[in-house]
């Protein structure tokens, strides 16, 4: 990846001008980070399949993909279909279940990233709160994130993350169960994602991260066959990023948590842009597959591009976007 040069939104210059890089470090709740960058669960496995490519302390957090109770074997075949500008995914939550994740992965991983948030999803409202406290007090597990666009079978097919009631209980289920700092994955597929952080929020979750992939197709209309093996699957990449940074603009000024934006990051602009617009940190998910070494050098960017602005912390940017 070239280096990044030009102005952003928010009004920052050509990286390398100046002679010291900024201080990268943020706070998301009581969780503190070397530098806002994370990695987006599901796009760096259970995190040692990064270690070829970079140092994982490199990154402020490393997020593993996600956990549930027992074993899933994933959806069929094909899970993954290119569009423009995007990647439609419909992978299904694949793993081997948390007992394997404690008792074989953990101690591998643990120490080894700068933070390590686990990332979970229940079939119930209690059955997260479970799985929270199976992983509250583990050596190595720094927070967890709850992804809530996991289909409800409490509720029926609807994903838990549609419903703010829902959510409420949901969180408030992990709350009781951990002492972990919580984050709260959103859906963009629903109508008012505001109201749903504010559940959240209100069931005291310490963070909310957004957004999950949005709903998509694609066809191939010479065999008349689907891209995806379920048909319908989840749209990552650039082309969402607009939506996205909508939407963290959004619920930046609806809840007084913190923010990690997640959504088409390529590039320090990318990143300087989501966290103009109110995020504290930034998760990086589908550049993964084309450039596997991108967190270190977004962090080695980001130090010498606000230096370049003037800016002495990373922390000056977060909300720092002036509307009209």
């Amino acid at each position: 990846m070239s280096p990044v040069t030009g102005t952003t939104a928010c009004g920052s210059a050509p990286a390398g001008k100046g002679p010291e890089a900024a201080d990268l470090s943020v706070d998301v709740g009581p969780l503190s980070l070397t530098n806002p960058l994370m990695t987006a669960s599901g796009t760096a496995g259970l995190g040692l399949e990064m270690e070829p490519f970079y140092d994982l302390s490199a990154a402020g957090a490393i997020v593993v993909k996600t956990l549930t109770k027992r074993p899933r074997h994933g959806n069929p075949m094909p899970r993954l279909c290119e569009t423009p500008s995007g990647l439609l995914n419909s992978i299904g939550l694949p793993n081997k279940g948390i007992h394997h994740f404690i008792d074989e992965v953990l101690p591998d991983l643990a120490g080894r990233a700068a933070r390590l948030v686990v990332n979970i999803a229940g079939t119930t409202t209690r059955e997260f709160g479970e799985l929270a406290g199976m992983l509250d007090g583990l050596p190595g597990v720094d927070a967890l994130e709850l992804n809530i666009s996991c289909p409800n079978v409490e509720g029926g097919d609807l994903p838990f993350g549609r419903d703010p009631d829902v959510v409420y209980r949901l969180v408030s289920d992990v709350r009781e169960a951990t002492a972990l700092p919580v984050i709260t994955k959103l859906s963009p597929n629903v109508s008012d994602i505001a109201a749903v952080a504010q559940a959240a929020k209100q069931a005291d979750s310490d963070a909310v991260s957004l957004i999950n992939t949005l709903l998509g197709m694609s066809v191939d209309w010479r065999t008349g066959r689907p891209g995806l093996g379920t048909v319908v699957g989840g749209l990552s990449g650039p082309a969402i990023k607009p939506i996205a940074m909508r939407m963290v603009w959004e619920v930046s000024r609806k809840v007084d948590i913190p923010v990690i934006a997640i959504g088409g990051v390529t590039t320090v602009d990318d990143v300087l842009e989501y966290m103009c617009a109110g995020a504290s940190a930034v998760q990086v998910g589908t550049t993964h597959y084309k450039t596997p070494d991108i967190i270190p050098r977004l962090v080695a960017e980001l130090g010498a591009q606000l230096a370049g602005a003037g800016r002495a912390t990373a922390r000056e940017v977060i909300g720092s976007m002036r509307t009209p």
